[in-house]
């Protein structure tokens, strides 16, 4: 057995990772985000922050493949480079400052982070205003910032489409979009910057399979017309990859 796989069945919290990756793939498919939340609020317990995002980010590279066709043409791919531009300019500040944050403070960010969206959310507040450029660019700024530091992208950008009146189809595409975009930017980042780690990324390979099968059996979940059910599930998401991921569990 090659030693790459030896070192993968070797890992601590190997089924705890495994988990969290088979239930973040059922929710990517299905609501086209917050699988990076829970892939975080797993990996965040069981490895350093640095092997945490690169984890998470190798593991969600190929899961959302098989539903990357239909999200092309039910969402918006103008608006997802839009937010692209902003977030590749942001991701490298964000990784610097992973880079230097320590594990425990790292853990208390990415959760309470989420319960703030989750807050927001819930209050019923919705965005009345048009989806500018320069306000999709912004969020998607402040979207890489928050994936290199924390390897969290979605809330932002969670935040700006859920509190709009799209159509729950167009924002399940973008979102499903994006995160696939900005995983691939963060990749070529943590290259160019010396810090990917090949084991910690052979681990993340080995669960994205599993990942991308839970995702085809989330997107065949999916009802369009069930925006009530598409939010519930959301909201119950967030909650529970929050509160998973605090500290005082370790």
């Amino acid at each position: 057995m090659p030693e790459a796989l030896q070192a993968v069945f070797a890992t601590e919290g190997l089924i705890w990772l495994l988990c969290g990756v088979v239930a973040a793939g059922l929710v990517r498919g299905f609501a086209g985000f917050g699988s990076g939340m829970i892939i975080m609020a797993t990996a965040s317990s069981v490895l350093d922050p640095v092997a945490a995002v690169i984890f998470m980010m190798m593991a969600e590279l190929i899961g959302p493949l098989p539903n990357l066709r239909a999200a092309w043409r039910d969402g918006a791919p103008r608006d997802v480079g839009r937010l692209m531009i902003g977030a590749t300019l942001a991701v490298p500040p964000g990784i610097w400052l992973l880079a230097n944050f320590t594990g425990e403070a790292f853990g208390w960010v990415v959760s309470v982070t989420i319960l703030i969206l989750l807050v927001l959310l819930m209050s019923g507040w919705r965005y009345q205003g048009v989806l500018t450029p320069h306000l999709t660019v912004g969020t998607g700024a402040l979207g890489g910032f928050m994936c290199g530091f924390a390897g969290i992208p979605g809330p932002p950008v969670i935040m700006l489409y859920m509190s709009s009146r799209l159509p729950i189809s167009v924002i399940r595409a973008n979102f499903l979009l994006y995160l696939l975009a900005i995983d691939v930017v963060m990749i070529a980042v943590f290259w160019g910057s010396g810090l990917f780690i090949w084991e910690v990324a052979v681990l993340g390979l080995f669960a994205g399979i599993p990942n991308l099968i839970a995702n085809i059996a989330g997107a065949r979940l999916f009802d369009p017309n069930a925006e009530g059910v598409f939010r519930t599930v959301a909201y119950i998401v967030i909650a529970a990859s929050a509160i998973l991921g605090l500290p005082v569990w370790n």
